[in-house]
């Protein structure tokens, strides 16, 4: 399924019409299969419908593992939430499982509250999915009230679940006609080394033939890299797609339109869990590395190989977008611009926190977003734009050589912002979702965080009959900061570059993601929830579980870096450490016995009468007073040049 750009898919079909066999084969090569099987047993005196579940159980592999949850039905969710990256999941069907939900054992239930539970957890599934559902809109209306009870329950199931899934596909008298997305070449499940394509020529050609006479879009022109660059990287060896392109013609140059389904790569989904299998195998005189194993997947993952090296270069993009209105209340006029002013100038916490880690920071304007309760945020021309630099901006760090990217944010009114969007996408309540205002002098702003709230509310009221699109989510209620942070995560997806992520607007922008290519979130990796009621929500959402609970609040781009040198270290120190001599490594129990003798003449045993230390030098300081983080008074060149800002491609 990663090689074709999904990882859910729903398939549909009538009676006998091959949907499950098709189903299977989509699975077939997959290394671990979890099926779950819904129908109920039935009469034991239907000797038919007994047939019908012997063939499918024939069918299935003796690798193949197999779960039953005809005794609760709330309970395939439970189990899509509880699968691992590495399995592939096959629910055949939900038609059985409506008909359990369904039945008079199991109520009262709140049938469409459990419909909305299983799509939710659909969307936050880590395994590969696969559903199998009959599709009954075609036939007549039944004539009994059990009967409309039903379809209307799969109808509903079938709608909620298309929506959550990245792929639909009709099987029509044995034949599969892809709906989601529209006439995509989607096939069986293939090697990870597979050679991938972002977009397939067949759904390229037509869109690049269309617009081959149209005007070319224009170049926008980026931000310059201020500070801290590291040594640029050396070029991937042959063989190695990390970060390659992964698109025939670059989107931005030749002006494809970013839409819904498209399909981008998704990572390895062999390498990681061999790399976090290779650790229990280290000479680690402890347990091992703990929940930090989940980096080495996820290194593991996006790289390509199951022993990932660390991040040597790293860029850090600070979004600086401001948002007008009520969404605002009790910031300082003017606070984000400083803000951005001193991280160009190399100054303030989170300039020097990427010096300390050797990451390089691109300060990058996005337009400003219009009061949300009054007026959408955006235009819809300025939502293009801001999706193609965004996408821009992360083509440019893969062109550098960057392995990582870290996405921040400052400006006035986010908070309020990602919690409209997280409203629309995951129908939370704002106030749950906004957290506390607080002033200057560290005092909380009751006042403020209400005005905030009833911006939020005002807007959900304005769009309530809105559609709910990626790109209509993004003009109403999300802004510049949070379009040009979607098209960050789409375009590193394309160039296979993983994503840390820190605060609301790369959350929102990862709940807008989905809809425009599943893949994404893939790609992302949470350090911190900082303790915000939103990042927590969003990532339980999107899957990603954070890996340190520092609540740190140093601002967005520096919680994460802040956990980067831990990252780093773990990373390193996977790759280094030697297989433990049990298990086949190195002995390593005698390291005196083979060390050669010192043939140096001034070389002498220490007296063990003397202590094997010395005190220090009580004339010297105990520190060194280090080099200011950002450029000095004398420094000449681009870091005394302001940034460019946003301008609509």
């Amino acid at each position: 399924m990663s090689v074709d750009g999904w990882n859910t898919v729903l398939v549909l079909g009538g009676i006998r019409s091959g949907k499950s066999e098709f189903a299977e084969s989509l699975v077939t090569d997959a290394p671990v299969v979890r099926y779950v099987a819904t129908a109920p047993e039935g009469d034991p005196e239907d000797t038919e419908w007994a047939t019908r579940l012997a063939a499918h159980r024939a069918r299935r592999p003796g690798s193949w593992t197999t779960e039953e949850t005809t005794e609760d039905p709330r309970r395939l969710a439970d189990v899509l939430e509880s699968a691992e990256p590495n399995e592939m999941v096959l629910v055949d069907d939900l038609g059985g499982w409506v008909t359990v939900l369904l039945d008079p054992d199991h109520q009262p239930a709140d049938d469409v509250a459990t419909i909305a539970e299983l799509a939710e957890a659909i969307r936050g599934c880590a395994a590969r999915v696969v559903l199998v559902s009959p599709e009954v809109g075609l036939s007549l209306v039944p004539t009994t009230p059990l009967g409309r009870a039903f379809t209307d329950a799969l109808g509903a199931a079938n709608r909620a679940v298309a929506d959550a899934c990245d792929a639909v596909v009709l099987v029509v008298a044995g034949q599969p006609v892809w709906l989601k997305p529209a006439a995509a070449a989607i096939g069986p499940v293939a090697p990870a080394t597979a050679p991938t394509s972002a977009v397939p020529a067949a759904a390229t050609a037509p869109v690049v033939a269309s617009l081959a006479d149209a005007e070319p879009t224009p170049e926008v022109q980026l931000p310059d890299v201020l500070t801290h660059t590291p040594p640029a990287a050396a070029p991937p060896e042959p063989g190695n797609a990390w970060a390659a392109p992964t698109m025939a013609l670059p989107m931005v140059a030749t002006g494809l339109v970013i839409q819904p389904g498209m399909e981008l790569p998704m990572p390895d989904e062999y390498a990681g869990p061999q790399a976090v299998d290779r650790l229990a195998t280290l000479d680690v005189p402890g347990a091992g590395l703990g929940v930090l194993d989940r980096v080495v997947g996820f290194a593991a993952t996006t790289q390509g190989t199951s022993t990932p090296a660390a991040w040597g270069s790293v860029r850090v993009l600070l979004l600086h977008g401001d948002h007008a209105g009520g969404a605002s209340a009790g910031t300082v006029a003017g606070e984000s611009a400083r803000r951005a002013a001193q991280a160009r100038a190399g100054q303030g916490a989170l300039a020097r926190l990427a010096a300390e880690s050797g990451a390089s920071l691109q300060v990058v304007d996005t337009p400003a977003s219009a009061p949300i309760e009054d007026q959408p945020a955006l235009a819809p021309d300025q939502v293009e734009s801001a999706l193609r630099y965004g996408w821009r901006l992360a083509e440019q760090a893969a062109d550098a050589g960057v392995q990582l990217l870290v996405l921040g944010a400052c400006g006035a009114g986010t908070e309020a912002a990602a919690a409209a969007v997280l409203a629309a996408t995951a129908g939370a309540e704002p106030p749950a979702v906004l957290g506390r205002v607080i002033t200057d002098s560290g005092e909380i702003d009751d006042a403020a965080w209400m005005v905030r709230c009833a911006a939020v509310r005002d807007a959900l009221h304005r769009t309530r009959r809105s559609s709910r699109g990626a790109k209509d989510i993004l003009a109403e209620l999300g802004g510049g900061d949070v379009a040009v942070a979607t098209g960050v995560l789409l375009g590193a997806t394309a160039r296979r570059v993983p994503v840390l992520l820190d605060g609301p607007v790369g959350l929102a922008a990862g709940m807008v993601s989905r809809d425009l290519a599943g893949q994404a979130r893939h790609w992302c990796l949470l350090a911190d929830h900082g303790g915000h009621p939103a990042v927590r929500l969003a990532a339980d959402v999107l899957g990603l579980t954070p890996l340190l609970d520092l609540r740190l609040d140093l601002g967005e781009g520096a919680n994460a870096l802040v956990a980067l040198p831990l990252l780093r270290s773990v990373l390193a120190l996977s790759a280094a450490l030697p297989v433990h001599p049990s298990l086949g490594g190195g002995d390593d129990t005698d390291p005196g016995a083979d060390e050669p003798e010192s043939t140096d003449p001034s070389y002498a045993d220490p007296d063990p009468t003397e202590p094997d230390f010395a005190e220090p030098d009580s004339t010297e300081p105990d520190f060194v007073e280090p080099e200011p983080a950002g450029p000095g008074p004398a420094s000449t060149g681009a870091d005394e040049q302001p940034a460019s800002g946003w301008r609509a491609g």
